[in-house]
């Protein structure tokens, strides 16, 4: 479910017309709903209940701090992948007992500033970050609680650069050696092994994943308490997939019918990393054409938004809906509709990967028109860059009849004040 409905053959966010936003503050321009954002958290809550999880908001997928704060005052805590990530958790007001601190690099600096500010647990990777962690704590006279990232060797599930639970990739402990590693440090003083964390990769549109994560789960997790450490947290990660193109996607609860009956079974705390789910269908950018063009059997519109404004499509072959920001959206965006045209959905950047769409039917359109990129709410504005000199685009929080700028639009001036002045 999402608010970007089209009215009159226009398309709004909430009771707000598209172009009114775009008229107000131009583009390429990131348009989220207020009100989606709050559904799909409550969705997780709800289905979840019955184990009362901890839904840490992965603040990777789109950091932006009005919507880490409306996730906070949501209930969420905030999984964070690094001193940055962590530093925009605590503005945004984010408690830090509800912050889990992930990723595979921690440097020794972002650890003392996980210790410093009493983060609630570190999720670790390695053998030698498990050493670092012990160290710095010993070094602070802290004690950390931390989960082994286990990696449980499942078949691949979605594309390889999201797949994260496959053998040969940087993430996670090897579940054949974990146990080996875990016994090293039963009784070391200054880390306490309290939970087990497995994210499966995104986006995963299955249950049969988690069914089997479970299951191995469940196995390794008596070993650990034999071996004696209190395993009282299981980390199920995120990656539920969305809506794309479609209804491809499972809603929250499929994954709890899955998930919960394991973790009662476990008695432990489940902790959740949701981030695509919340706010990947949240937000579309929206952008204008400046030219249209046929080269080579190809026609080509060429407007605003760019491979630096949302990379995904190029780095992942994603699939995001495209369409005109005034018109009748068709049921089924992966074929031909009547009076459309096929055509490739380029940007301004000098590289041939720079597209949003390829081979999509359109309408025909012309310059000025606006186009309207559906689910970039996820890994748009996050992975955004100023490649080709361009400034970073603005972002906006629509809700109900009201919106506001919530990112203003970055300027040249921007782009080069952080150099030192020659």
């Amino acid at each position: 479910m999402d608010h970007f409905t089209y009215k009159n053959r226009i398309l709004h966010c909430d009771d707000v017309p598209v172009p009114a936003l775009a008229e107000k503050y131009g583009t390429p321009l990131y348009v989220y709903s207020k009100k989606t954002l709050q559904h799909h958290l409550k969705q997780l809550q709800s289905a979840f209940a019955a184990v009362n999880p901890l839904v840490c908001y992965s603040i990777k997928t789109n950091g932006n701090l009005h919507i880490t704060k409306l996730m906070v005052e949501g209930g969420a805590g905030c999984d964070v992948t690094s001193a940055g990530e962590l530093y925009r958790a605590l503005k945004a007001g984010c408690p830090a007992d509800k912050i889990v601190f992930a990723g595979a690099g921690k440097t020794d600096a972002e650890i003392r500033m996980a210790f410093d500010n009493g983060v609630f647990l570190f999720n670790v990777e390695s053998e030698g970050e498990l050493d670092a962690i012990a160290d710095i704590a010993r070094g602070m006279n802290r004690v950390a609680q931390v989960a082994l990232r286990v990696n449980p060797d499942l078949p691949p599930k979605t594309h390889a650069k999201t797949d994260t639970s496959v053998k040969g990739v940087k993430f996670g402990l090897d579940i054949d050696t974990v146990l080996e590693f875990a016994q090293k440090v039963v009784k070391n003083p200054h880390v306490k092994v309290v939970g087990l964390h497995m994210h499966l990769g995104s986006p995963i549109l299955s249950t049969e994943p988690y069914r089997l994560g479970i299951a191995k789960g469940l196995m390794l997790i008596d070993k650990l308490r034999d071996q004696g450490h209190k395993i009282n947290v299981w980390n199920m990660g995120g990656g539920f997939g969305i809506n794309y193109k479609k209804n491809e996607a499972l809603p929250a609860t499929a994954f709890a019918e899955v998930i919960v009956p394991g973790i009662q079974k476990s008695g432990c705390k489940l902790v959740l990393e949701p981030g695509r789910f919340i706010v990947g269908n949240a937000g579309l950018l929206v952008s204008r054409v400046i030219y249209t063009k046929d080269s080579g059997g190809k026609h080509f519109v060429i407007q605003d938004a760019a491979m630096n404004d949302l990379i995904r499509p190029t780095l992942y072959d994603s699939f995001h809906r495209v369409w005109p920001v005034v018109g009748s959206p068709p049921e089924d965006f992966q074929i031909e509709n009547p009076g459309t045209i096929k055509c490739d959905v380029v940007g301004p950047v000098c590289e041939s990967g720079d597209f949003l769409a390829k081979d999509r039917y359109l309408p025909p359109v012309g310059r000025g028109e606006l186009l309207a990129t559906f689910s970039a709410g996820a890994y748009g504005m996050a992975m955004a860059s100023n490649y080709n000199g361009r400034p970073r685009a603005a972002e906006v929080l629509v809700d109900g009849g009201e919106h506001h700028l919530i990112r203003r639009r970055e300027t040249n001036e921007d782009l080069i004040r952080p150099e030192i002045e020659c």
